[in-house]
């Protein structure tokens, strides 16, 4: 089964996957993109955000069907982030380039059979210090879940919404991917 966990920013993602491969023997664990960058920036930017949606894109298209990997976010997320870094009037990418993004993504989520999505919520108490930009934090979340939404994008693999403290998320994921 290919798993892809996305959210915005500290939404509970990697401690969700590192439960989940805790649990469930035989997955492979894809790190976020960020971490598979050769250089480290500490306001990513247009730039950042589509080497990584290159990058995801990627990983998915080139594994098998039957594959075992729950990854710590797909493309979908990047052009979340281009979406809202369009929507918060900060430097964007062209019309153009966002849109072959969104191809790209689309097209890489059909060789994903489970995508989970942790939308923000009040209820699951993470904190975030400001340095972590809630403004493009809670942009991007609105962003994810309405792409999420577009019968077009999510196109034949199965979305999953999850919330609730972290054990919960936990049982909802292990249901999904058992089922």
């Amino acid at each position: 089964m290919r798993i892809v966990v996305s959210g915005t920013h500290a939404s509970g993602k990697s401690t969700l996957i590192a439960d989940f491969a805790r649990r469930s023997a035989g997955f492979e664990v894809f790190p976020d993109p960020f971490e598979l960058l050769d250089e480290a920036f500490d306001d990513p930017d247009v730039d950042v955000f589509l080497d990584q949606l290159w990058l995801a894109a990627d990983r998915l298209v080139e594994l098998p069907a039957g594959a075992r990997v729950i990854a710590e976010r797909g493309p979908l997320d990047f052009v979340a982030y281009l979406d809202a870094l369009e929507a918060l009037g900060r430097p964007a990418a062209p019309a153009a380039v966002r849109r072959r993004g969104l191809a790209t993504a689309v097209e890489a989520m059909r060789h994903v059979d489970l995508f989970v999505v942790l939308p923000l919520s009040t209820h699951d108490h993470i904190e975030v210090p400001e340095d972590e930009d809630p403004e493009l934090r809670a942009a991007m979340d609105a962003a994810l879940l309405d792409l999420v939404d577009d019968p077009v994008v999510a196109a034949g693999t199965r979305v999953l919404e999850v919330s609730g403290p972290p054990e919960e998320r936990l049982a909802q994921l292990v249901a999904a991917a058992a089922g």
